[in-house]
C-alpha cells in the first residue's frame, strides 16, 4: 500500500509511505527509489506493516493498493479497501488481470462506490460493470522490460513482456471522465479499424472507425487497448 502526496487543500505535499510485510521487498524498494528521477520516490518512507483488519492509514491524498489483495482473506480485503477509503481523497487497486483479479477489483470498485466515491478510471461511469460474470474480465496490459535474470527464470527469449492487470481508480470528487474505454486491444484491417468499448450509457459495444472518417479514423489507429475514446481533443484535420 502506498499512501501520499498531493493534498486537495493546496498545503504541502504528504511524503510518500509505502507499507509491506515483507522486509525484503521493502529493502529493493528502496534501493530501486534511491535511483528514481523523482524526488518524492527517493524521499518516501519505507515502513514494515501487517496488511490486514488492523492496519491504520492515516490521512492522506491518494491511497494504492496494487497486487495486495489477493494475498488476503476476504475479510482483510473488505477492511483494507475500507481503510484506504476512509483515509483518502482518491484510492487505486491493482491486480493481476486474471479473472479472479478482476472478480477482487469488483469487489473493491464495489465498496468505493458504496462509500461515495467516484469512478474514474476505468470505468466511464460508477454503475455496476456491464460484463456479465463468468463470461469475460476487464483487463489491461502493460509492456515491460525483462532483465536478463527475469528471461533466465521464466525461461523466456523476448526482452520484454506484456504484463496484464486489472485496476479501478475513485476519487471522493467527481472526475471528468472520458465517454467511452477501449477494453480490448483495437482490431485494425484495411480501411477501418474496429473498437471494442465501455460506454458511459453502462454498455458494451463495439465501434467501426472507417477511413472515410478521416481525422477521426488517424486517431483511431493510434489508439491503444485502455485509451479512452474519442480522444479528449478533437483530432487534428
Amino acid at each position: 500500500a502506498d499512501l501520499g502526496p498531493d493534498p486537495a487543500d493546496g498545503s504541502a505535499p504528504r511524503p510518500v509511505t509505502v507499507l509491506d510485510w515483507a522486509e525484503p521487498a521493502l529493502a529493493l524498494g528502496r534501493e530501486l527509489a534511491a535511483r528514481a528521477p523523482s524526488a518524492a520516490l527517493r524521499d518516501a518512507r519505507w515502513r514494515r506493516a501487517r496488511i490486514d483488519a488492523a492496519l491504520d492509514v492515516p490521512p492522506t491524498g491518494l491511497v494504492t493498493v496494487s497486487y495486495v489483495l489477493g494475498e488476503l482473506t476476504p475479510a482483510d480485503r473488505t477492511a483494507v479497501v475500507d481503510a484506504a477509503a476512509g483515509a483518502a481523497e482518491a484510492v487505486a487497486v491493482v491486480e493481476p488481470g486474471t479473472p479472479d483479479g478482476y472478480r477482487r477489483i469488483i469487489e473493491a470498485r464495489d465498496r468505493l462506490v458504496a462509500a461515495g466515491f467516484h469512478v474514474a478510471a476505468p470505468c466511464p461511469h460508477s454503475a455496476a460493470c456491464p460484463i456479465e460474470e463468468g463470461t469475460d474480465w476487464c483487463h489491461f496490459a502493460a509492456r515491460v522490460s525483462r532483465s536478463s535474470l527475469h528471461r533466465q527464470v521464466k525461461g523466456a527469449s523476448l526482452a520484454w513482456e506484456d504484463e496484464k492487470f486489472s485496476y479501478v481508480a475513485a476519487t471522493r470528487f467527481p472526475p471528468a471522465p472520458a465517454t467511452a474505454r477501449v477494453v480490448r486491444r483495437p482490431q485494425t484491417r484495411k480501411g477501418q479499424v474496429l473498437l471494442d468499448l465501455c460506454r458511459d450509457t453502462e454498455e458494451l459495444s463495439r465501434e467501426t472507425v472507417t477511413k472515410r472518417q478521416g481525422p477521426l479514423y488517424r486517431a483511431a489507429r493510434d489508439t491503444a487497448w485502455g485509451d479512452p475514446w474519442p480522444p479528449r481533443e478533437d483530432p487534428a484535420p
